[in-house]
């Protein structure tokens, strides 16, 4: 076998059967590179392109014969040989493959002996063939007799083909002016399905209407609220707003094309109005030669019309009505959102009020609920502070003048022992619980370093309180905002954190603005951020803990562009949504108020800026902070 697997011969093989071809691989491929082909087509470009050394060609082929096959590839590849592999075992099978010009045949099923067949092929091997002019012929005659067929199917296929073309041409041009008015129609119900204001969604609509259908005139009338009356709200050109000037309305009935597709619901079309005794006669627009009036309906009910006017006869088409009235259910549904919009900004208004007390009531309560939570250690506490000092006090007041060799020291025992009888403090009766008690309990009593332990709860507690009072009030404090040099305020606010040297890495680019912010805001919003990765990477205990802090422009050349990524586990999906939630904290017991991002996150935002978080877990966490840039003057000539 030859060591490098690129000198080893190329076999391709042609099968549609995925069994068979993995067959042939598995037999072939310890000493053989094979390639595949699913299908005649792919076999003939994949031979080709890669000049195999031999050719193995399935029988049984779909869109092709193998013989077809086999002749093609003869004619591409004169020098290859091709074997055809057939489970054909009728007379003559052998012999045609051969005809078509292959130099071998292998029967099915393939058997042990598969192998050394290929490698005799590959060496030169070709099978003999009797009678080859005979079987050449009758070849050629089979395939002379297709090529015949296919040709009789060409040309019936051209002629339905030429017969169909000519019925497409007419169904096209039929079409063609359907489409241009159906894509016109669209892109005006695009438009005004945008407004959402009612007096500019209708004053938009017929301008539109009449520039991109080049009509004479369009308008829209409204049904009154008694539903007496169709009042225009919306009219084209000078004549509309003289119209409009007049307070000009239509009764509903059935005297006008208006009120009659009001009442009906349904198109009212004058191709020649001099012709139509019901059409109201409008002395705004005495060059009317061809009307349309076009209802509009929401849920069943019919809201207005839209009137649509030519200065030409017959100059609306069946093809007009459809993508006009297609528009018109368009205008119909921005009219519906538009008075929607009305309602909705109300309710929203409420609702908005609603929401915002209930939010007050719930970070109220949750911040109760955390003061508390981070207040009960204290008494505790302080509880057993004062017993330790009242222990400490007894012992201190049994210490005799006489040994004391210094009166300073004499005097202030003295003065522990007027103050403790003052403030109602029994020594003597401690003195005996104290003697009564067991030395390990008594040493319990009065250990130093039980009485700072309580000091620390007292002072951590009281330092959370402080933190979340900071959390929840700092964000809202007044902002001074000024130009703000990033990399330099938070070079600084690493440096007075302490970290490990090397931690931190920082980079910024050339171009990277000043910041229009408050400075101290902004300073918590990185320090936050720097620590959090910081107590990540500690408490997950990563063996080289890196913080990287890059600052450019962003893409958005009015911003500068922070970004902290630490290589921490980081931050699971299922909660980095929460992580920004008032009072969410994943640090447990630990110290943390859940406040941090929280504040940061509205910091930002009030800035005008944005922060998100990019994380996947083991592969870190990175903060991105996007915040204003300080604009620079620019003199009127150099714009």
């Amino acid at each position: 076998m030859n060591s490098d697997p690129r000198k080893l011969p190329q076999v391709l093989y042609i099968a549609d059967s995925d069994e068979s071809r993995s067959l042939v691989r598995r037999l072939l491929a310890h000493h053989y590179i094979v390639l595949e082909a699913a299908n005649p087509l792919d076999g003939l470009e994949l031979a080709s392109e890669t000049l195999p050394n031999l050719i193995l060609l399935d029988n049984n082929l779909s869109h092709m014969t193998s013989s077809e096959a086999a002749t093609r590839l003869r004619k591409m590849l004169p020098g290859t040989p091709i074997v055809v592999i057939s489970g054909d075992t009728k007379p003559g099978a052998r012999e045609r493959a051969l005809a078509a010009g292959a130099v071998g045949f292998i029967p099915k099923p393939i058997d042990a002996d598969f192998e050394n067949l290929v490698t005799a092929y590959l060496r030169g091997k070709v099978d003999e063939l009797e009678n080859a002019e005979g079987y050449l012929r009758e070849y050629q005659q089979e395939l002379a007799t297709k090529i015949e067929d296919q040709t009789r199917q060409l040309t019936n296929t051209v002629e339905r083909n030429k017969y169909l073309l000519s019925q497409n041409q007419k169904m096209f041009a039929m079409l063609e002016r359907r489409h241009k008015l159906l894509e016109t129609a669209a892109r005006v119900g695009q438009m005004v399905t945008s407004i959402l204001d009612l007096t500019d969604l209708l004053r938009h609509t017929v301008n539109i209407i009449c520039s991109e259908f080049n009509f004479y005139y369009s308008g829209i009338f409204l049904v009154s609220d008694d539903r007496q009356w169709a009042v225009l709200r919306a009219g084209y050109a000078l004549a509309g707003r003289r119209m409009l000037d007049a307070n000009y309305k239509l009764p509903i009935d059935e005297k006008s094309m208006i009120g009659r597709s009001i009442l009906t619901q349904q198109a009212q079309i004058a191709l020649d109005v001099a012709g139509e005794p019901s059409r109201f006669k409008n002395p705004y627009l005495p060059d009317t030669r061809s009307e349309m009036a076009l209802p509009l309906i929401v849920n069943s009910n019919s809201v207005g019309a839209v009137t649509v006017q030519s200065n030409e006869l017959n100059a609306f088409t069946e093809e007009d009505v459809a993508s006009l009235q297609a528009m018109a259910d368009q205008i119909a549904i921005a009219i519906k959102n538009a008075n929607l919009m009305k309602d909705l900004e109300s309710a929203n208004a409420e609702i908005l009020r609603t929401k915002t007390y209930e939010a007050i009531a719930t970070a109220t309560g949750e911040a109760i609920h955390w003061v508390g939570n981070k207040a009960a250690p204290i008494p505790g506490s302080v509880r057993r502070v004062r017993e330790d000092i009242q222990y400490l006090l007894a012992l201190v007041s049994q210490i005799k003048d006489s040994e004391l060799d210094n009166a300073s020291l004499t005097a202030a025992v003295q003065t522990v022992r007027e103050e403790a009888q003052r403030s109602g403090l029994d020594l003597e009766k401690i003195l005996a619980e104290m003697s009564a008690m067991k030395p390990n309990r008594l040493q319990a009593l009065v250990s130093v370093e039980s009485l700072f332990e309580d000091l620390d709860i007292a002072e951590n507690s009281a330092k959370t309180i402080l933190d979340i009072k900071e959390g929840l009030i700092g964000p809202a404090r007044q902002r001074n905002d000024a130009p703000v040099s990033l990399s330099e305020m938070i070079a600084n606010t690493v440096e007075n954190m302490g970290l490990p040297y090397g931690v931190v890495e920082m980079t910024w680019t050339e171009t990277m603005p000043t910041a229009h912010v408050d400075a101290r805001q902004v300073e918590q919003v990185f320090n936050n951020l720097i620590k959090n990765a910081w107590e990540a990477l500690t408490g997950a205990k990563v063996s080289d803990p890196k913080i990287y802090v890059n600052g450019r422009r962003d893409d958005d050349p009015d911003f500068v562009l922070v970004s902290v990524r630490d290589n921490g586990p980081g931050i699971p999906k299922e909660i980095q949504e929460k992580i920004w939630v008032s009072f969410f904290t994943t640090k447990g017991g630990s110290g943390g108020t859940g406040l941090g991002l929280s504040a940061v996150m509205q910091i930002v935002n009030q800035h005008g800026g944005k922060i998100w978080l990019e994380s996947e877990t083991g592969k870190g966490a990175a903060f991105f902070v996007r915040l204003p840039a300080e604009k620079l003057y620019m003199p009127d000539e150099m714009k």
